[in-house]
């Protein structure tokens, strides 16, 4: 085995988690999530649960990964706990189920683009969805964006993510921002910020049983945590960086850009009377693009809209990749190269029934959202919580001022108030799973 990558620089370490984490749950999912939620309501609990169980969950991920120094799966190994390679494994997992699917939605924004400048989806944005999100030239669009992933992790670490992701990060925040500056312009646009922005208590309140799930398996699922990507990103990290200061940063530029996102889509969506929320996981796609086609310079706006989605997957989806890849780069003798594309084509394969059905894509979403995402916090919590306290705390003091009794706050809020909350959203999580499942029987049959 080759010596193990590092990062070239700790900007490059921060950027690349932060585009792991500012990925297609932020501009896909973020704007469908909060329409389907109550808006400002879902927008409450999602910010408490990425602050007060996001921002401890991705410390307790950085603890692993940068003592260890290897892989999900191995580091438990590493730490003196084999028995709890499970977790790991899990993660490991979850990361390679999510991006299947993930994907496939990568391939639409691809064929949006090139939808985009040939204004081919104007005459009706709905039947252009349903052509290209499921058949023959969905898989095509699936293996093309698996083909550029795999091409990126395939250059290694400092060559590879962090040289994208420099690239990447930055372009996502102009364009998204330049974005979210013309729809303040647009007439009728101020009942989106409303909703969006003014939170009503009695819709909180009524609705906190199906709010609570989606907030928390948001936050899981933008901020790239119980995927692995957290623990493999910090194992490559170096012995005296400051971890709380680096989470922070990742978890503030990752919600700004979420938010930055509903600024753009809420506007549009009021201003021409469409309803948020509607269009399910395709709301970006038949809703969006529905309103590109009704605006002035439409192809022109659609194309960048997309292109800032692309980038955003890309990013995410290479972190996905490289927390499979790591295991085996750590395990054995074959060239990076090698294992990123077999990775890749097993993944894609995986993907593949995904890409012919919207009901098969949602239940792929749904086993990801509401069962191996807070399975794999949960555990991990549990872990770091409770069986690896002592080492878990000076790592975290490791690089930074912070003072014991400060570390040992953050450790008691993961063994107590973080668990709970996990525990809560997985219950609930079941729950809307057993009727997800009900409902896919019924569409297959």
């Amino acid at each position: 085995m080759s010596q193990r990558e590092t990062w070239a620089t700790r900007v490059g370490f921060i950027l690349a988690a932060v585009g792991s984490a500012v990925g297609l749950g932020n501009v896909w999912q973020f704007p469908f999530q909060t329409g389907a939620n109550g808006g400002a309501a879902f927008i409450v609990v999602y910010l408490l649960a990425v602050f007060l169980i996001g921002f401890p969950a991705m410390l307790a991920e950085f603890v692993i990964g940068r003592r260890a120094e290897r892989n999900p799966i191995d580091a438990f190994a590493r730490l003196g706990h084999r028995n709890w390679r499970v977790v790991g494994i899990l993660g490991t997992l979850s990361a390679f189920w999510i991006l299947a699917f993930y994907s496939v939605v990568g391939g639409w924004v691809i064929r949006y683009i090139i939808g985009s400048v040939r204004g081919a989806y104007f005459s009706g944005s709905e039947a252009y969805f349903g052509a290209v999100s499921a058949g023959p030239e969905a898989v095509a669009f699936h293996a093309l964006f698996m083909a550029i992933t795999v091409g990126i992790v395939a250059f290694g670490i400092a060559g590879g993510i962090e040289r994208s992701t420099k690239l990447m990060v930055p372009s996502i925040v102009l364009l998204l921002g330049g974005l979210a500056i013309w729809a303040t312009t647009l007439d009728g646009g101020g009942a989106g910020y409303a909703y969006y922005l003014s939170p009503d208590v009695d819709t909180l309140v009524s609705n906190i049983g199906s709010i609570l799930p989606a907030a928390v398996g948001q936050a899981f699922f933008t901020l790239s945590l119980g995927m692995g990507a957290m623990i493999t990103y910090a194992s490559y990290l170096g012995r005296d960086d400051s971890l709380p200061i680096d989470g922070a940063t990742i978890v503030v530029l990752n919600t700004f850009v979420g938010l930055l996102a509903g600024l753009v889509v809420f506007p549009i969506l009021f201003s021409l009377g469409i309803e948020p929320g509607s269009g399910g996981l395709g709301a970006a796609f038949i809703t969006l693009a529905g309103a590109f086609a009704q605006l002035p310079a439409g192809r022109l706006l659609g194309a960048v809209f997309f292109i800032v989605l692309l980038l955003a997957a890309l990013s995410s989806a290479i972190s996905l990749l490289e927390v499979v890849t790591s295991y085996l780069a750590d395990n054995t003798s074959y060239s990076r190269p090698a294992l990123a594309t077999a990775l890749g084509g097993a993944i894609f394969a995986l993907g593949i029934p995904s890409a012919f059905g919207l009901s098969i894509l949602a239940w792929y979403n749904a086993i990801a959202y509401n069962l191996l995402l807070p399975l794999s916090v949960l555990t991990l919590l549990v872990f770091v919580g409770w069986v690896d306290t002592g080492d878990a705390v000076a790592e975290l003091r490791r690089g930074t001022g912070l003072s014991e009794s400060g570390a040992v706050a953050w450790l008691w809020f993961v063994r107590t108030i973080v668990p709970l909350g996990v525990l809560v959203t997985l219950l609930l999580g079941l729950q809307t799973l057993a009727v997800d499942a009900g409902l896919l029987a019924e569409a297959i049959v």
